[in-house]
């Protein structure tokens, strides 16, 4: 999900450190196995009785446990120095807690994940004071703020929205830091601040727990245009062959982000069941996977050492990873249970399916073009 540019550490890292690496990179990728199979129980799939939990805690296993571990992990390559790589540690033991059924537990991990990646985040902002190293900081203080709601007991929509902040405000932040090429003037960099701010409003105002989210779908809808507006992606996708899929990816996303603060614009909360599930499925699986998979082949070799290598082939499981997105939010305003289910299989089958054609583009040399 992160920059290239903030990777590049990551090729020089010794290599006493892997074991730091790849360790809770497994433990994120299997926190995504059970995060997705909790979502799939929630469409209605029957469990065994031992795996009923999985469902309490999906989001839970996602945001923190999969993707709060790929962003510390993320961090602290970024950052070259031992100390940071205890994010990424203590997250995988907030997973692990989970699985072992002891949620406080992993909520405290999560948390403590939290203050290692806040240290390392305000490290970078204060050897670099500039509008992207502060909303990075900021947004890692949404997931710490959201987690501590979780571990009292907070109702979980409201929880939703610092933990929602968190990703937006990270990759927003990483898309900024690569608009800097174009040397944006002081009235845009005005402007992508008010989205966010209007996002962190949302957040402390708890909007995902009331009936209904207007600074929010403000702050993604506002968030959503200046991204297509201004990403390098823009650029890039005139290009082929890796550039082109990243680029397609990143603005795919960033289209998601739009469609998410549309329907919390147009659907109060309460009264409309699908709004919720919508709009949040749009961030986390529309914006969020999305720019996993145009980030992966990029993000995948600082950390793992492993070169990736691209196949046009990838553009396959990115399609079948919008489509389960809009069988999701068709079986939500519909309220057909049986296309919401649907679009749960489709999405894992788009993340496997990913997966297997990076290894294969990898391994067997698949024609990059």
């Amino acid at each position: 999900m992160l920059s290239s540019s903030t990777s590049a550490p990551a090729a020089t890292a010794p290599a006493s450190r892997f074991g730091l690496r790849l360790i809770p990179l497994l433990i994120g990728l299997l926190s995504m196995g059970f995060g997705l199979y909790g979502g799939l129980i929630r469409l209605g799939v029957e469990p065994p009785a031992d795996m009923r939990s999985m469902a309490e805690f999906h989001g839970a296993f996602m945001i923190s446990g999969f993707l709060g571990t790929v962003i510390c992990l993320e961090r602290a390559v970024a950052l070259g120095r031992p100390w940071p790589y205890a994010g990424p540690l203590l997250s995988s033991a907030g997973a692990i807690a989970l699985v072992a059924g002891a949620p406080r537990l992993g909520a405290l991990a999560f948390a403590a994940a939290g203050a290692v990646l806040l240290l390392a985040s305000a490290d970078i902002a204060i050897r670099q004071v500039a509008l992207f190293t502060i909303v990075l900081t900021v947004g890692v203080a949404c997931w710490i703020v959201g987690t501590l709601q979780w571990l009292l007991g907070d109702f979980t929509p409201a929880v939703t929205g610092w933990w929602l902040d968190f990703l937006i405000l990270t990759v927003a932040a990483e898309r900024l830091e690569l608009g800097r090429v174009r040397e944006l003037s002081r009235p845009s960099q005005t402007t992508f601040a008010g989205a966010i701010l209007l996002l962190l409003f949302g957040g402390a105002r708890g909007e995902f727990a009331e009936s209904w989210a207007l600074l929010t779908a403000a702050g993604l809808i506002g968030c959503s245009a200046w991204l297509l507006s201004h990403d390098i992606a823009r650029r890039t996708i005139r290009l082929r062959g890796q550039p082109r899929f990243s680029a397609t990816a990143i603005l795919t996303a960033h289209a998601w982000l739009g469609v998410a603060g549309v329907v919390l614009a147009t659907a109060p909360l309460g009264a409309a069941g699908f709004a919720y599930d919508a709009s949040v499925h749009a961030i986390t699986i529309g914006f969020a996977l999305s720019m996993i998979f145009g980030h992966a082949p990029i993000i995948l070799p600082a950390v793992t050492g492993i070169r990736v290598r691209y196949s046009r082939m990838a553009y396959a499981p990115l399609f079948l990873l919008q489509l389960s997105l809009v069988l999701r939010i068709a079986g939500d305003i519909l309220e057909q249970g049986s296309l919401r289910t649907a679009s749960g299989f489709v999405t894992v089958i788009a993340l496997a399916a990913y997966a297997v054609t990076l290894v294969l583009a990898s391994t067997k040399r698949v024609s990059p073009e």
